[in-house]
């Protein structure tokens, strides 16, 4: 009796024990189940082919963005031209730095002028004159481009189910398409015979056109039928593929591609047929519609590039049913996801080409030549250090001039004791 006790409690000791003990070359005879490895979107995203001229591309434009945001939160002060930098060290987590406001700004000595107040003796910031023609030279071309503005609006409004579209959502990619600051007076209320607000919160077409517009891959469709000579069938519904350097095609891929590539669907303007997701490739064909609108939608904005985050206020107008980013990462031929910064920056691969749009707008070469004096960094600084000399030559006259209207009519009297 005491025999069995003590084997019966040998045997519940031991179990425990065995499963403990960790797989290594002592056991390797044992047998071990793997976990078949987990693919989701995210997954995919990290093992996806990295483009390195469109993720360098990204993380210029992440600098340049953090500098439109600075510019928009020193306007909004009203204070006067420049800033304190003790005022725009609060702002670091407003525009997502990892650094120092001051170790950021004194990165670019071409965008941003760092001066001791000549009062208070702390240091200010403002923008330089060069960045400050640029940004205004943006606005006159803007203003300039006002018509073909009002055409890609109509064009996103005609996509959509409803022909509306919410104002938040056109708000948070307003420089995207080239908007002005405050479309809704300048460009909704100005066209009035075209757009119509709903409680202030939707924009409608007044006269909803159907099939009235020609998508931008449809044009490409006729000249590669018309210039290459290929046959109808697979260019009718095609899209222009271009994998990035290093892509790795899979046995079979090519013949899913070809299969997709001549797969019909309904066109981003055209009103979408009656096809039931689970019929035979309704799903597949509900898919290429969402490509063919994502695809449209990069094509209408001035940089052909977009936010993952802000192209998910559209999913409902365009009856996007579909997970926007496995979408995007399905086709790694037509869109190019990176990573760099803070956000996601979905690309426009066909049109971009060693890092440069290929065909390039006014608003685009304007923003190219700022982004270009955010590229010079510390580099190219003794025609700045030369133009501060004279600056500070007459900088009793210049300094009365905008202090006196910035800072309060305490400064007149201060100034007057110095003379």
């Amino acid at each position: 009796m005491r025999y069995k006790i003590s084997l019966e409690s040998a045997l519940s000791l031991s179990k425990p024990k065995i499963s403990r003990i960790p797989f290594g070359p002592f056991n390797h005879f044992c047998q071990r189940r793997w976990r078949k490895p987990v693919e989701n979107a995210q997954t995919r995203l990290e093992d996806r082919t990295r483009d390195l001229k469109l993720d360098k591309l990204a993380t210029q434009f992440q600098k340049f963005r953090i500098i439109l945001k600075l510019r928009e939160l020193m306007i909004d002060r009203k204070r006067g031209p420049f800033v304190s930098l003790q005022i725009m060290s609060r702002w670091r987590n407003i525009v997502g730095l990892k650094i120092g406001i001051g170790e950021f700004v004194h990165k670019y000595p071409h965008v941003f002028d760092v001066f001791p107040h000549p009062v208070r003796r702390n240091l200010c910031c403002r923008i330089t004159g060069k960045m400050t023609a640029l940004m205004k030279q943006e606005e006159n071309v803007i203003n300039d481009l006002e018509i073909e503005t009002v055409q890609r609006l109509k064009k996103l409004l005609m996509m959509s189910v409803n022909g509306a579209l919410h104002v938040h959502a056109l708000r948070l990619i307003s420089k995207e398409l080239g908007l002005p600051d405050g479309f809704g007076e300048s460009i909704l209320e100005k066209y009035s015979d075209d757009f119509r607000l709903v409680d202030l919160e939707i924009v409608e077409l007044v006269e909803k056109h159907e099939n009235g517009a020609v998508a931008e891959v449809e044009q490409w469709r006729e000249r590669e039928f018309r210039e290459k000579w290929l046959s109808e069938f697979d260019v009718k519904y095609a899209f222009p593929i271009n994998f990035p350097t290093g892509f790795r095609i899979e046995g079979g891929f090519r013949e899913k591609l070809r299969n997709w590539q001549r797969l019909p669907y309904a066109k981003p303007y055209e009103k979408r047929q009656g096809f039931g997701f689970r019929s035979s490739g309704g799903m597949q064909r509900h898919e290429k519609r969402a490509v063919a609108v994502l695809h449209e939608l990069l094509s209408l904005t001035v940089e052909k590039l977009v936010d993952i985050e802000r192209l998910v206020h559209f999913r409902r107008d365009f009856a996007i049913e579909v997970n926007i980013r496995e979408l995007l990462l399905k086709h790694p031929g037509i869109f190019y996801i990176s990573t760099k910064g803070n956000t996601q920056i979905v690309f426009l691969r066909e049109a971009y080409a060693k890092g440069c749009l290929i065909e390039p707008n006014p608003i685009y070469i304007v923003r190219r030549k700022m982004q270009d004096l955010v590229l010079l960094g510390r580099r190219h600084t003794k025609q700045l250090e030369s133009s501060m000399e004279i600056k500070e030559n007459d900088s009793a006259a210049y300094n009365g001039d905008w202090l006196s209207k910035s800072e309060g009519s305490w400064v007149l009297p201060i100034l007057q004791g110095f003379d």
